[in-house]
């Protein structure tokens, strides 16, 4: 499978036109900066110069931007305006947490290695715990992604350096989906000649860029007619088809299909409706479980459909994805 540093290639699963009303942002950007405050220390680490090397405070510099920043309340919204340029991985981190100075560490490693294509937005939450906040931290370290000023979850607690690298390609998915595809530094070589997408993979990717989901279903589909075992275009189908299902939802429908799953636990288009809410916003162990709890208390025809639903949501997210083999596993208890 092909980096998505040499192709253009489908959204994931939290991608961030899913992510309706999940994080209001809008209340820090408009609040007066006050001086920054004195950098702190994760354990043995500073947040200005790590063992990673040393970091710009401040807000990006055009002329010679920092792949790594410390979050301020002055310098935040001028990050979150960048992320419509290049995502920004935000790390959440506090002097009270051992963890903290090693994701700092290997987060700043893993983005340089990604030659500008994403900054890494150091941020104490003691020195500025409304950030923590408006992203729902509920533990740190934390790594929450921001794209076009939306919120992209990651992590929570440790993360070594394959899944955080991992994490961080398929966020440059949905950026490249999305039409995010800037960069702070020079090309990385990789980038250099990139490889030309399939024909109908390229249509299926033209067709998101068009907000046509239906088109890039449509294209998948060929694909998978013409080659049964092209994963990529497996993967594809379902995440197009989660994304036209969630294109016409506003935020009233949203709030509306919550109640409803809520009051009635049996309702298969309620539960299907809110798992794939779920999933699109991030929250894909609440979005799986549903599912496998729906199918644990009803039998025939909704079980079934529930059962395909969740294994379309399996691919969405990636087969080989932890909170995917938990799910099977709850899956294969509720069957057998």
């Amino acid at each position: 499978m092909s980096s998505p540093a040499s192709r253009p290639v489908p959204p994931a699963a939290a991608s961030p036109l899913n992510l309706r009303g999940a994080v209001d942002l809008s209340a820090l950007k408009q609040r007066p900066a006050p001086p920054a405050p004195a950098e702190r220390s994760p354990g043995s680490a500073a947040p200005g110069g790590g063992p990673g090397g040393a970091a710009e405070s401040g807000a990006p510099d055009a002329g010679a931007p920092p792949l790594r920043v410390n979050v301020t309340e002055g310098n935040f919204q001028e990050l979150v305006e960048l992320s419509a340029q290049v995502p920004v991985v935000f790390a959440l981190w506090a002097g009270y947490s051992p963890e903290s100075a090693q994701m700092l560490d290997t987060l700043e490693r893993v983005v340089g290695s990604y030659a500008g294509r994403l900054v890494l937005a150091a941020a104490d939450i003691d020195a500025f715990p409304q950030l923590a906040q408006a992203f729902q931290v509920q533990a740190v370290p934390t790594a929450v992604a921001v794209l076009k000023g939306q919120p992209v979850p990651l992590f929570q607690g440790g993360a070594d350096e394959a899944q955080m690298r991992s994490l961080l390609e398929e966020l440059l998915k949905v950026a490249a989906a999305n039409g995010v595809t800037g960069s702070l530094g020079g090309k990385a070589p990789e980038d250099a000649d990139p490889a030309p997408l399939p024909p109908l993979h390229q249509a299926a990717f033209d067709a998101i860029e068009a907000g046509d989901y239906e088109a890039a279903a449509a294209a998948y589909r060929q694909a998978l007619l013409e080659m049964p075992a092209d994963a990529e275009a497996k993967t594809g189908l379902a995440q197009v088809e989660l994304m036209a299902r969630l294109q016409p939802l506003s935020v009233q429908d949203t709030e509306e299909l919550r109640t409803l799953a809520a009051d009635e636990p049996d309702n298969l288009d309620a539960q299907l409706s809110v798992a794939d809410l779920d999933v699109g916003g991030g929250h894909v162990e609440d979005g799986l479980n549903r599912l496998v709890s729906f199918i644990g208390r009803n039998f025939g025809p909704e079980r079934e459909t529930a059962r395909i639903r969740l294994l379309e949501l399996f691919e969405v997210v990636g087969t080989s994805d932890e909170r995917v083999a938990k799910a099977r596993q709850g899956l294969a208890r509720v069957l057998f």
